[in-house]
């Protein structure tokens, strides 16, 4: 178990957090501390908890054991009051495209009580940080994918949120709209002191993040920022491609006696010094190559270390949990 100690002031809390269908342990007593301000980022393979732990989190279900607070408030003693403290954004659009931009946003502003009088500044002040002000007219579904998210990300911080959750925010759209939409976030953590706490299965993105906690088989198994992180990788990562991935992970184990990592149609291979490395491995393989390169660590590779699987293997299964509980938010209209 990672130690995570709490924190006075933490604003997303959890201690020896469970939940169990039956006797499958989704989570197995994760202990977590966000604070105030911070970006933090959850990392999981598919099945590791992550979406069962947002779910507790966002009052969405509710734990087997343990604690959990998000700002402040027992998410099972009150889960109204926490569900009036967060925003939600899910992979999933859940905007209404046959009304405009504006009525969407109108309609969440009386969803959760925003003063009326205060209603047409904020919305003006949400739809211009994300630059759809010259569409605020416009019907969403004329909206391209990097609008739709944009506004839905203004709309989940139009209530003054002090924790935002993002569940893969920029997935599937382009670098470009991908880039503008976290200068969004970080302007808006600067300006609002918003927490954000997100999932990714971009590995640059999680470079954004202040602090990342890996998740596996429901238990938190590292934590830390993503410097750290690398650091749990010694050296330098060497990545050979090829189609026989099986008989060269034998020969690099005969000839250097160190244990490559299989990732499909490659393998990975820590070593102190990767440049003197490459030649003497280049010759002991006599299997055909495709490609091999050097590089620093990396994010995917601490995942890949830790877990055994390559991010992206995870990226689609949680997507119909998401869609779930993405449905229960919109009927109950962020309430309970």
């Amino acid at each position: 178990m990672i130690e995570n100690p709490g924190t006075a002031d933490a604003v997303v809390e959890t201690r020896g957090l469970l939940k169990s269908y039956g006797k499958v342990e989704a989570v197995r007593g994760i202990d977590l501390s966000v604070r105030p301000g911070e970006v933090f980022g959850f990392l999981g393979p598919n099945g590791a908890g992550k979406s069962t732990t947002i779910s507790i989190l966002c009052t969405l279900i509710r734990p087997s054991g343990g604690h959990a607070s998000v700002a402040g408030i027992d998410v099972t003693r009150d889960p109204a009051g926490v569900r009036s403290r967060i925003g939600l954004v899910f992979q999933d659009p859940s905007l209404d495209d046959q009304l405009t931009a504006r009525e969407n946003l109108e309609f969440h502003a009386f969803l959760y009580d925003v003063p009326r009088a205060e209603r047409r500044a904020r919305i003006d002040g949400v739809l211009d940080m994300v630059e759809l002000t010259e569409r605020a007219g416009s019907q969403v579904r004329t909206f391209s994918g990097g609008m739709k998210r944009r506004l839905e990300i203004a709309r989940g911080i139009l209530h003054y949120p002090q924790v935002l959750f993002l569940d893969e925010p920029t997935l599937g759209l382009d670098p470009q709209t991908r880039s503008r939409i976290w200068a969004y976030l970080h302007d808006l953590r600067k300006r609002e002191g918003i927490t954000i706490f997100m999932t990714t299965h971009y590995m640059d993105e999680a470079e954004f993040c202040d602090r990342i906690a890996i998740i596996d088989h429901g238990q938190i198994i590292a934590l830390g920022t993503p410097d750290e992180l690398k650091g749990r990788v010694g050296g330098d990562v060497v990545t050979v491609s090829t189609r026989e991935t099986e008989t060269a992970a034998d020969q690099i184990r005969r000839a250097f006696e160190l244990e490559p990592i299989v990732d499909r149609d490659s393998l990975r291979i820590e070593v102190p010094d990767g440049a003197g490395f490459v030649p003497r491995l280049v010759r002991e393989l006599t299997v055909p190559l495709t490609a091999v390169t050097l590089s620093r660590p990396s994010l995917d590779d601490v995942f890949l270390k830790l877990t055994g699987k390559a991010i992206r293997d995870g990226a689609a299964g949680e997507m119909d949990q998401m869609r779930t509980m993405m449905s229960m938010w919109n009927r109950s209209g962020g309430r309970r």
